[in-house]
């Protein structure tokens, strides 16, 4: 209830003074878990720290194994055991349970080596981390600024108010100037005014992105045109040199250089073989069609023979009936 109370009298208060000045009030705020995860000391130590959580881990399970193994183990021999021994054995495996129960509690408790290592990793992180926005909130002239990922709700955030990529860049800044020359260091500091004038200007930032689409464009068309034209070049040299080796062979009635070792001779041979086979086969074919014409010839000629013999027998017997009708007839006197 105090939380919300506190949030309350802070909107109000932001509230008046808007209205009291003219120029408004400027809020920022960042995402401290977006910090750490891009800082990269941070993200080395937590790497190193998840490592050993999970060596803490093994450990455990494997003590978990070995006191189910006692219980199983006494499952199967109380029977036999006397009364002493079986007391004896459950009394070693709760002590094997509560010095498991108290390695659990001083790596993962509330006030674990886990815990408390993570608040000395981070510790470090959170104090650059506050010089940053310090340092950013006074020269963007910021008159509040937030953390996203602590216990204030904030239902809505406008990403133009985020800063936490300028609190990254500040804090990597410092570690990139201590292994740089001064002039590196001079350009380092042009480079970064230019950064944050685009942070500064949104529609900058979108130009500056429009520009840099362009050229990646530029440079893939270029690329391609390249590779293009080198393989149209391959190409033609390919032929070229073909050409030249048909050519050469022709005039000294010999084989084309890549054709001179013992497999392309091979190869030469077959194509040779292959390309009579070829002329056999298209030459019978020739004399079966030669063959077959002629017979269609000699048919049709024997057919008309069969045809004019036929019409001159028709006209004989015409002939012989038209003077056998004239012998018939009376004779006038």
């Amino acid at each position: 209830m105090k939380k919300y109370f506190a949030i309350t009298i802070l909107l109000l208060s932001i509230g008046f003074k808007a209205n009291a000045q003219s120029r408004g009030i400027k809020i920022g705020y960042i995402d401290m878990e977006y910090i750490l995860q891009n800082v990269p000391d941070y993200t080395e130590a937590k790497s190193q720290l998840e490592q050993k959580a999970q060596k803490w881990k093994q450990d455990i399970e494997a003590k978990k194994v070995e006191i189910a193994k006692l219980k199983d183990a006494l499952k199967t021999e109380r029977a036999l055991l006397t009364k002493e021994l079986v007391d004896e054995r459950e009394e070693e495996i709760k002590f094997q349970e509560d010095e498991l129960l108290d390695f659990q509690q001083k790596k993962f408790g509330p006030n674990g080596d886990l815990i408390t290592q993570k608040a000395v990793l981070v510790k470090p992180i959170q104090d650059q981390v506050f010089n940053a926005v310090q340092d950013i909130a006074e020269a963007k002239k910021f008159d509040y600024v937030f953390d996203k990922s602590s216990d204030l709700t904030m239902l809505f955030a406008a990403k133009r108010f985020d800063i936490s990529d300028q609190v990254v860049r500040v804090i990597t800044r410092a570690e990139k100037r201590e292994q740089m020359s001064a002039k590196q260091v001079k350009a380092q500091e042009a480079k970064e005014a230019l950064e944050d004038a685009v942070d500064d200007n949104p529609a900058l930032a979108e130009r500056k992105k429009i520009l840099e689409d362009k050229k990646k464009a530029r440079e893939q068309l270029v690329a391609d045109k390249k590779a293009a034209a080198e393989a149209k070049k391959a190409d033609q040299e390919a032929k070229r040199k073909a050409l030249l080796d048909a050519k050469e062979a022709k005039k000294t009635g010999t084989v084309p250089a890549n054709d001179k070792t013992t497999g392309d001779k091979t190869t030469t041979d077959e194509k040779a073989t292959a390309r009579k086979a070829t002329d056999s086969t298209a030459a019978a074919d020739k004399e079966d069609k030669a063959a077959a014409r002629a017979k269609m010839l000699e048919d049709r000629k024997k057919a008309l023979e069969e045809k004019k013999k036929k019409i001159l027998e028709d006209r004989e017997a015409a002939k012989k009936a038209k003077e056998e009708k004239k012998a018939t007839l009376p004779k006038t006197e």
